[in-house]
């Protein structure tokens, strides 16, 4: 009868895992004879346990069982016997066997991993080429070749990366600054960290890679335009804006942050007249603005940062001042020609006159006027001179004195304006006759009359003045029947009167004809005459007259020559 052994092998492996397989075996099996294979059973490859190191321990005294590292098959060594192996006969009888595996193959089941799905990074923009960063490395659960063998860094025109190799083998990568940064162009970098193992096929992981640009104080503050030209009109009021000055810095922070200044190249006039805002650039005026005084104000502004290593930018500006409306035009007599006479010739300069206007533009041009229906015009004689020349005859005897009134007007919005009035006196000349109201007159006389009776009075009038206003009064001879008309008439010289010398006889001397001539006190004088009818009127002629009596044409004649000749003889 044949007996079986029953072995039982258990399996240990590293980490302490355990199994336990049971087979059964004939006793005095010859040697060499397969038993079963450990590899299958094992889950293994044919020649997986020569890769792992497998070692057999069989709680015995001999070694009855061994095992082919290449096939995997358990196979006997030595006969057993069952009854030297169990002596006490027991029902079943076992043999124990330990399959001690020492190294257990790693499979790539996992991807390598990132302690942080983020890696920051602050790297200054003033940091040079070449400059190392170390980065974290990733880890890989499995080992060997399935373990982390690289890592590749996402195209990037400012880094790469250097993979490195520890003392214990692991990989960690270096990244290298290779273009220097610039912060005003590109303040965030993101990249792409990828560490991938050396299993088949490959397993990867990822980080992201933030790089942050610190801000260096690389960049001066500037102004839009370094030169600005502005205007505003003079009279501003105090505190009114006249330019907001606003300067960048492309840095951050206090690289960024700006003050303004005037700088020396700023007058101080310029510095006492506008005031510039420190913090903010507003230029405001400060103090008053004539743009009569002052015109153009140029000064340079210069922007400067809060940096360590401060920077600073510069503006060039010219305020100019805009002209107002605001002086009046002024008229300045530079000669003036009063008393003239009446017959002074046509052209003659009686004044010459200069305007002026402190503004400019149109509100500097200015015209000057006088009154229309004047005999006189205006002349330019050279830039705002002017001269008042006799434009028509003067006749005093018409008007005496003229008020002239210069006025002068700007072309402004709206106009200014000024005036000033001279007065121009006319001088008379002997340049009118004496006019006798009538240049033909009858007295009527009765005959009988007394001798220097009063016939009538003759008076003549002359517009002129003083001397020759003057007039005296002429008998003009005259020769009837050998009898001189002095003879028998005389007139006073001063005031006409014309009187009778002798008695007249109305059968003898029935009229007479004359000439009275009125002569002035000009020089040369001037005269006229009139022609006198005497009439010799009867005694009995005259009590006939019952409607038209001799005394009523004589008086009339009287009083109508009394009338005309009294002011001038209380003038005289």
């Amino acid at each position: 009868m044949r007996f079986c052994i029953a072995v039982f092998v258990l399996c240990a492996t590293w980490p302490p895992a355990l199994s336990v397989t049971r087979y059964s075996i004939p006793e005095e099996k010859e040697r060499g004879s397969v038993v079963a294979n450990l590899a299958a059973d094992l889950g293994l490859e044919p020649g997986g346990l020569a890769q792992r190191e497998v070692k057999l321990d069989i709680f015995s005294n001999k070694k009855y069982l061994d095992f082919n590292k290449k096939t995997g098959e358990l196979y006997i060594v030595e006969k057993m016997d069952r009854e030297y192996l169990c002596p006490a006969k027991p029902a079943s009888c076992f043999l124990k066997l330990d399959v001690i595996i020492e190294k257990i193959l790693d499979m790539n089941d996992n991807a390598p991993q990132f302690r942080r799905d983020a890696i920051h990074l602050d790297i200054s923009e003033a940091t040079a080429r070449g400059e190392r960063f170390s980065l974290s490395n990733a880890v890989d659960p499995d080992v060997g070749s399935n373990s982390v063998k690289t890592y590749h860094l996402s195209e990037s025109e400012y880094f790469n990366i250097e993979v490195q190799t520890g003392r214990d083998g692991t990989k960690f990568a270096d990244l290298i600054l290779k273009q220097t940064l610039d912060r005003e162009q590109q303040a965030v970098h993101n990249l792409i960290l990828t560490a991938i193992d050396g299993g088949t096929p490959a397993r990867s992981g990822t980080a992201s890679v933030i790089v942050h640009v610190l801000d260096t104080n690389d960049n001066p503050p500037t102004f839009e335009k370094e030169n600005l030209s502005v205007k505003i009109l003079e009279n501003s009021p105090i505190g009114s804006l006249v330019i907001d000055l606003n300067a960048t810095d492309l840095d951050e922070g206090s690289n960024s942050d700006i003050t303004y200044s005037y700088s020396l190249y700023t007058s101080e006039k310029t510095q006492e007249t506008f005031n510039l805002n420190p913090a903010t650039g507003e230029i405001t005026v400060k103090g008053m603005l004539n743009y009569e005084d002052f015109r153009i104000y140029d000064m340079e502004v210069i922007a400067t940062d809060k940096g360590a290593n401060s920077l600073s930018g510069q503006c060039t500006i010219k305020i100019l001042v805009e002209d107002m409306n605001d002086n009046h035009p002024e008229i300045s007599i530079k000669s003036f020609q009063s008393p003239v006479t009446e017959n002074i010739e046509l052209e003659t300069v009686i004044a010459v006159v200069s305007v002026s206007d402190k503004d400019s533009g149109d509100n500097g041009i200015v015209d000057l006027h006088i009154p229309d229906n004047m005999p006189f015009k205006l002349r330019e004689s050279s830039d705002n001179y002017y001269e008042l020349v006799v434009s028509e005859p003067l006749d005093r005897e018409k008007v005496p004195e003229y008020d002239i009134t210069f006025t002068v007007t700007d072309r402004g919005s709206p106009p200014l304006s000024d005036n000033e009035t001279m007065s121009l006196e006319l001088l008379d000349v002997n340049d009118n006759v004496p006019q006798f109201p009538q240049s033909f007159y009858t007295i009527r006389v009765m005959e009988n009359n007394a001798p220097g009776a009063l016939l009538s009075s003759l008076t003549a009038f002359d517009p002129d003045l003083h001397e020759n206003q003057y007039l005296v009064y002429f008998i003009i001879e005259k020769e009837i029947a050998n009898t001189s008309m002095s003879m028998l008439f005389s007139i006073n010289p001063e005031n006409g009167n014309l009187y009778a010398l002798k008695t007249f006889d109305y059968e003898i001397e029935k009229e007479f004809l004359f000439h009275i001539e009125a002569r002035d006190s000009g020089s040369p004088p001037l005269s006229s005459n009139m022609t006198v009818h005497i009439i010799i009127t009867a005694v009995k002629a005259y009590s006939d007259m019952t409607e038209e009596p001799l005394e009523y044409d004589i008086f009339s004649d009287i009083n109508l020559y009394l009338v005309i000749g009294a002011p001038l003889s209380s003038c005289c």
